[in-house]
């Protein structure tokens, strides 16, 4: 029996919204029902512009609807068909059709409901935007909260980084360094017809000018290149890795910086920590992709005690847990299942993992703090306050960047990710 691909798409859509999921677990679960690539990225596509839109979606909603709609499906169903109709291009008559077919047969209640409010959008469109114009929330399509942290701490340029988290990001690839060139490898993408650029600014990285599947990719299963966002490619050349080093990346998986570390250098000694099993697991597949090895350990940042031999480091990753809200342009459903509250105890968490990292490394040794985010009190303050406490560490600062410490990439600046970089030296007292 077909499945019908617009309700798939508001199943997996509940699974976020209701369920808590993150979307790319519950598309994983969803795309393994369908065979026809056509079928998986119709559905991909909806799934991530609904989450992408989903406040403007919301609100728009609320303005067609006399009551709200308390079943979860149908509710989902209804945003399908919005953005269908706001953001694709699906002929009309075919986003609202479909759309009211795929109502379950068991809910054939819904039917009218659902062809009432995409015919009524059609008809009121235009002062529907009109409405949205006056709202924040839609106009943004980020939380309240959200809006308020990020004009709080980047106030003349929150509109740019809202705008850029709603946009569909570049896909990047990482060349493997030990197995080819840049060059050589967009030779290859060209021989497939497959559109690419370098990046000058990153010497491992290029972009597609379309993205294509994965194992599309010319010799992707034997490790050659990996997907990593320009971004968090400059982790490695921040590390100035030399031979004959010992090297620790904290907070690891899924290994894409550790992975990256290892092809940079192929005489290093690398150790990789997550506090997580399962998610190292997947460092395991991920480094066995790409013929690489390093020490794994599941153990605590905080606690380096439990796992540790006592052995200093020359060089230390943190790579640090953090709100991910540089990423959402990648993953649109943290703006939906992210909450105020979940920050408060972050800042108190990284810097306990840096105290722990700044006690395994070395006198003249070179610590990188990461993250993936563009808040303040994760990056700069962070920085701050680390100095302070700490006579021993010496900051080497950037020459280009929006903070009074480190390096901060706000999202969609020159293509990239939101992400925070600092470099730390131990002075040898």
């Amino acid at each position: 029996m077909a499945k019908n691909t617009r309700l798939l798409a508001a199943q997996t859509l509940v699974c976020v919204l209701d369920g808590g999921q993150s979307l790319t677990n519950a598309l994983e679960k969803t795309l393994i029902q369908l065979e026809n690539p056509q079928e998986k990225a119709f559905v991909q596509a909806v799934c991530y512009g609904v989450c992408r839109y989903y406040h403007r979606l919301q609100f728009l909603l609320s303005q067609l609807l006399d009551k709200p709609i308390k079943d979860a499906e149908i509710y989902a169903l209804a945003l399908v068909g919005l953005y269908q109709l706001a953001f694709m291009r699906v002929k009309t008559h075919a986003a609202v059709s479909e759309t009211v077919d795929a109502t379950p047969k068991k809910k054939s209640w819904a039917k009218n409901l659902i062809n009432a409010l995409l015919r009524r959008y059609l008809r009121e469109r235009e002062q529907l935007e009109t409405l949205v114009n006056s709202n924040p929330v839609a106009v943004h399509s980020h939380p309240k909260w959200l809006i308020s942290r990020i004009e709080n701490d980047w106030s003349e340029k929150a509109e740019s980084i809202f705008q850029a988290a709603n946009e569909p990001p570049p896909m990047v690839l990482r060349v493997n360094s030990l197995q080819t060139t840049r060059e050589n490898y967009l030779q290859q993408l060209a021989g497939l017809e497959i559109a690419a650029e370098i990046i000058e600014t990153c010497p491992s990285a290029i972009r597609l000018l379309k993205p294509v599947a994965v194992f599309s990719l010319p010799n992707f299963e034997t490790g050659m290149v990996s997907v990593q966002d320009t971004a968090a490619q400059f982790a490695t050349g921040l590390l100035e890795l030399k031979a004959g080093q010992r090297v620790l990346d904290l907070c690891a998986a899924p290994a894409g910086k550790t992975a990256h570390i290892l092809e940079s250098q192929n005489d290093l000694e690398c150790v990789a920590v997550d506090i997580d099993a399962t998610r190292m697991a997947r460092v395991e597949t991920n480094l066995q992709r790409l013929n690489l090895s390093a020490q794994l350990i599941v153990g605590d940042a905080t606690q380096p005690e439990t796992w540790w031999n006592g052995k200093l480091f020359d060089r230390i990753l943190v790579d640090a847990p953090c709100s991910a809200l540089g990423v959402i342009r990648r993953h649109p459903d943290i703006k939906i299942l992210r909450r105020a509250d979940d920050l408060i105890a972050l800042p108190t968490l990284q810097a306990e993992i840096l105290k722990a990292a700044w006690s395994m490394l070395k006198e003249d040794g070179l610590l990188v703090y990461a993250t993936c985010s563009i808040l303040k009190a994760e990056n700069e303050n962070q920085i701050e306050k680390f100095l302070a406490e700490n006579s021993d560490a010496q900051e080497i600062p950037f020459s280009e960047n929006h903070a009074k410490h480190g390096w901060q990439i706000l999202t969609g600046e020159n293509s990239c990710d939101g992400f925070y970089y600092a470099r730390l030296r131990k002075l040898n007292f």
